[in-house]
């Protein structure tokens, strides 16, 4: 099985190169080639550190847990969630198809099938991949919004309720089928426009959630703005009683335009988050090389570690950090997202502060490497100071948002904690 796909940049027709992707039995291998119209133009860029411009294919080596596809790409691929109703759907689609007897070929889904099941006007960032046919994929199914207005929140809710708890109908699947594609992560998500008319990532919670999680992100998202950091703007909806955290999307302007994207691990040229320890020394590292404006980016890269280790953010794995192209190859820190509280988790950084600290989060740790961030120490205290008054507000916040006494007991571990004096004593 081959398949050659165009790959395109924004909204428009601008050609960036071409993926082949070939399977022969359980091995699939795939390569990207700049097209030659790209190289010659005076903006080019390339998409990826681990994929320079030259000319010619340039092969990806699959390791175990990562993607058969470079980086750049993979980071469009749908997440777990996705992949979760994408199999679903196709499993029903599969069942029907034979009781009707029309069934034929395999029912197993490749990567490429599950790149291209994802939708294209909210696939993440600026990559669009077109057909052999000529077509944009995910293309969208006649009559059918595949980013649904706030006002179908609770249908799309229902939908994915079902999916959770293997309940659905092949409806249920129908109605999610290019719409449940996020920014990452395995917890129940849709694509929603907004008021404004701006792509948005509606958060469900779950059933086996044992506190408010959607509360909890909203709050984080909330305290991490008035702790100074640059985050996605964010939310609570309700939607027949049940609260939503909508984050807008921030790789689209207002205007509509897409913004490329690349996550950490894909700036970092690591192929699989988890198989090994890396640090924010290595982002520090990679900003320097790569960096629009290194130092302002480290400084708030400085900051957001400030902040996981005061509201116990333990799950910021390279995925959940992301870079926005700024020109010409140079990249600028995105806007912080995927933030959450864990009060019943070990206080250890997925993402250790440096490879000499190790993973705890601790402010004892993040003083450390004030000199390799070139953080003087007056404006690190400055920039703790700020952080740590942010977080005291935790309990103010959590209420203004609908926190009931049982949802800001059920947080408390999170932000209550020695580290949290640490920091007082440090900022003074």
């Amino acid at each position: 099985m081959k398949r050659t796909l165009k790959v395109f940049l924004g909204n428009g027709d601008r050609l960036v190169g071409t993926l082949h992707y070939n399977q022969n039995g359980a091995r699939d291998h795939a390569a990207f080639a700049y097209d030659e119209t790209w190289l010659a133009v005076e903006d080019r860029f390339a998409i990826e550190p681990n994929l320079p411009l030259v000319a010619g294919p340039q092969f990806h080596r699959k390791t175990p847990e990562g993607s058969v596809f470079h980086a750049a790409i993979a980071d469009t691929e749908p997440d777990g969630w996705a992949r979760r109703v994408i199999a679903r759907d196709q499993a029903k689609r599969r069942q029907t198809a034979r009781r009707a007897g029309t069934d034929a070929g395999s029912s197993q889904l490749n990567a490429v099938d599950f790149l291209l099941a994802v939708d294209d006007g909210s696939r993440v960032g600026a990559l669009r991949f077109r057909d052999e046919e000529g077509v944009f994929q995910r293309a969208a199914e006649a009559d059918r919004r595949t980013a649904p207005p706030l006002l179908e929140l609770h249908h799309l809710m229902s939908a994915s309720r079902a999916v959770e708890t293997e309940t659905e109908t092949a409806a249920d699947l129908a109605y999610l089928r290019g719409r449940g594609t996020s920014l990452g992560g395995l917890r129940p998500k849709c694509t929603v426009v907004d008021e404004d008319g701006m792509l948005a990532i509606g958060k469900f919670p779950s059933v086996q959630d044992e506190r408010s999680v959607t509360k909890g992100e909203v709050l984080a998202m909330t305290l991490a703005e008035a702790a100074g950091l640059t985050v996605a703007k964010a939310r609570l909806v309700d939607s027949d009683g049940v609260p939503v955290a909508l984050i807008r999307r921030f790789d689209r302007t207002l205007e509509g335009k897409r913004l490329m994207f690349v996550s950490a691990a894909t700036l970092l040229g690591v192929e699989s988050v988890g198989a090994q320890e890396h640090s924010y020394t290595e982002i520090v590292d990679a900003l320097r090389v790569n960096g629009a404006a290194a130092q302002a980016d480290i400084e708030e890269l400085w900051r957001r570690v400030a902040y996981s280790i005061l509201i116990t953010n333990v799950d910021d794995h390279l995925h959940n950090h992301g870079f926005l192209h700024a020109e010409r190859g140079l990249w600028r820190l995105a806007p912080a997202f995927d933030i959450n509280p864990f009060p019943d988790r070990a206080r250890e950084l997925k993402t250790w502060v440096s490879a000499d600290a190790g993973p705890e989060a601790t402010i004892e740790a993040l003083m450390s490497v004030t000199a390799y961030f070139r953080i003087s120490p007056n404006r690190a205290k400055t920039i703790l100071g700020q952080v740590e008054r942010a977080v005291a507000g935790w309990r103010k916040a959590g209420r203004a948002l609908g926190m009931t006494d049982r949802d800001v007991e059920n947080f408390a571990d999170a932000f209550e904690h020695p580290e949290r004096e640490a920091a007082r004593k440090a900022s003074k």
